[in-house]
């Protein structure tokens, strides 16, 4: 698109029966190449993503940082223009990623999110802890970093170098945070698109049990007071 190569990064743990249909759905017209991290699946998640044409790569280790920083190694061979990441469990809307990529092609952002706060949200699709631990976070960016944004959701792009730039490092629930941070810090052009956001298929590993949530919430903090 306009000359722009994009690469997709999906990191999957578990996710066979959202993968498929993830894939089916990210407008190809768009991308030149979809990279699926599979993070210690013990499922189909890597035949299913394989059989559908992504790029799959392996992360023994389990963490969604590690698998997104897996995905990024890969990428550097080939370096893109944007890359955009992309949960798995078909929460999300693929076919929204024209949007997600189209400040950064028509005008000039470095990192663009897409907001499950400014979009439609079917109802049930985020537990009330992601919804206060999101107005939480984000009212902690606007206060220490000086950054108004509204989400820290997964489904986002960013221009590869401004990605190298920011020298990415949490592994495991502090990615997202640490990306929109450190995007602040540097003065990079940070805007928000509104996305849709419905119920995910299959159980999340994280928001779906008493520890993962506790400990997303932490490394969220944790992190956000560590760049200070």
């Amino acid at each position: 698109m306009n000359g722009k190569r994009i690469v997709v990064i999906i990191p999957a743990f578990n996710e066979e029966n959202g993968i498929g249909q993830v894939l089916s759905e990210i407008p190809r017209d768009l991308v030149d190449e979809v990279v699926v991290v599979n993070n210690a699946s013990t499922d189909d998640t890597e035949k299913i993503a394989r059989d559908a044409g992504a790029t799959v790569l392996r992360e023994e280790v389990a963490g969604y940082g590690r698998a997104c920083l897996k995905g990024i190694e890969y990428v550097k061979q080939n370096p893109p223009d944007v890359v955009v990441f992309l949960d798995a469990d078909h929460s999300d809307y693929p076919e929204e990623m024209n949007m997600v990529v189209k400040p950064i092609l028509e005008q000039g952002a470095d990192l663009v999110i897409g907001s499950r706060a400014l979009g439609d949200r079917e109802k049930g699709s985020m537990t009330p802890q992601q919804v206060f631990g999101n107005w939480l976070a984000t009212g902690l960016l606007k206060l220490f970093y000086n950054v108004r944004f509204t989400d820290l959701g997964p489904f986002r792009a960013i221009r590869f170098d401004k990605l190298m730039a920011i020298d990415m490092q949490d592994k495991t629930y502090g990615w997202t945070v640490e990306m929109q941070l450190k995007a602040a810090k540097m003065k990079m052009t940070c805007v928000e698109v509104p996305v849709r956001y419905r119920k995910r298929i299959g159980f999340s590993k994280i928001s779906g049990t008493i520890k993962g949530t506790v400990m997303a919430g932490y490394k969220i903090l944790y992190t956000i007071f560590k760049y200070l």
